[in-house]
C-alpha cells in the first residue's frame, strides 16, 4: 500500500497544493463536505507532505486560507440566497432534518458554533451557510471564529497526516525486523527451558511411616 501511495503521489506532486487545497475551499463554499469531507484530501496532502511530495509548511497555509475562505463564501451565499437555497434541489436533498439541526446548533451556540461546526463533517458544510441566513455579524463574530477554526482545523488534519506518514514509515520498519526479534526471543525461551529441565533433579518419593 505505501508503495501504491508512492508511485501515485510522486506523479501528482505540486497537484496536492491544488487538490486539497480546493476541497478544503468548497467543503462549505459549495457543501461538498456533505459528500467528500475536506479533511480526508488535507490529511492525505500532510503525508505527501512527509513524503517529500510537496513543502509541509506552504500546505498548512494553503489549507488554513482555503477553509477559511471557503466559509466565507458560504456564509455570503447563505446571506444572499438562504431561503433560495433551502428550497432549492440541493437544499432538498440536503434534508429539513439537517438544516433544522443546524439551525439548533447555531441557535444554541452562536458565534462558537462557527468553531465547534469546523470539526463535524456535515455541520462543517452547512453552518458558514446557516449563520448568513441567520445575519450573524460578519466581521464582530462570524470571521474571528471562522480564522480560528480555519487555522486548527486546517494545520490540525496536514500535520496529522505528516505525523501518521511518520508513524507508518517506523512502523514499516519495525515489521521488517519484527520477525527476527520474535524468532530470536522464541529460541532463548526454548533453551532457557531445556537447561532447566535437564538441571532438575528427577521427583523423589518419600514413604510415610507411621509412628
Amino acid at each position: 500500500m505505501l508503495g501504491f501511495l508512492q508511485q501515485v503521489g510522486g506523479q501528482f506532486g505540486a497537484w496536492f497544493y491544488l487538490i486539497a487545497g480546493g476541497l478544503a475551499f468548497a467543503e462549505a463554499a459549495v457543501m461538498v463536505g456533505l459528500v467528500l469531507p475536506g479533511e480526508t484530501a488535507l490529511v492525505v496532502a500532510g503525508f505527501a507532505a512527509h513524503q517529500g511530495w510537496i513543502a509541509l509548511w506552504p500546505m498548512v497555509g494553503v489549507a488554513v486560507c482555503a477553509a477559511a475562505v471557503g466559509d466565507s463564501v458560504g456564509y455570503e451565499l447563505g446571506r444572499r440566497s438562504g431561503p433560495w437555497l433551502r428550497s432549492s434541489r440541493l437544499g432538498r436533498r440536503v434534508g429539513d432534518d439537517r438544516w433544522r439541526r443546524t439551525d439548533d446548533f447555531l441557535r444554541r451556540y452562536g458565534g462558537r458554533a462557527v468553531l465547534l461546526g469546523r470539526f463535524t463533517a456535515g455541520l462543517r458544510a452547512l453552518t458558514p451557510g446557516m449563520a448568513g441566513m441567520a445575519r450573524m455579524p460578519y466581521l464582530r463574530t462570524f470571521l474571528p471564529w471562522n480564522l480560528a477554526g480555519a487555522a486548527v482545523w486546517g494545520a490540525g488534519c496536514v500535520l496529522l497526516g505528516y505525523g501518521f506518514s511518520a508513524s507508518l514509515a517506523t512502523m514499516s520498519r519495525a515489521v521488517t525486523y519484527a520477525p527476527l526479534v520474535l524468532i530470536a526471543v522464541a529460541a532463548a525461551v526454548l533453551l532457557l527451558l531445556r537447561l532447566r529441565k535437564k538441571r532438575s533433579p528427577g521427583p523423589t518419593w518419600r514413604r510415610s511411616t507411621r509412628s
